[in-house]
């Protein structure tokens, strides 16, 4: 008994390729106006904080983890004083 394929009108295969390229296909954005980005999206919401990735060397960051949790608050109000802010 032959397999009957006229049952199955699309390839397995090929709607699962096409599944994943238009889940992990980016859609394309059109331009925006430059009126319309904030200008800083820090500005949004006053007071919030951004994680970023810092290296650091290994005696700083040592000062500041010494006295315990909060060594990330106390880096950032350290660099705020030599910011000026």
């Amino acid at each position: 008994m032959a397999f009957d394929r006229s049952r199955r009108p699309s390839d397995p295969r090929q709607a699962a390729e096409a599944a994943f390229k238009a889940a992990t296909t980016k859609p394309v954005e059109t331009a925006k106006p430059i009126s319309a980005v904030p200008a800083s999206p820090a500005s949004a919401v006053p007071g919030a904080r951004e994680m970023v990735s810092l290296r650091l060397d290994r005696a700083v960051l040592e000062h500041f983890q010494k006295d315990g949790p909060g060594w990330q608050d106390r880096i950032n109000a350290a660099l705020k004083v030599a910011a000026g802010l």
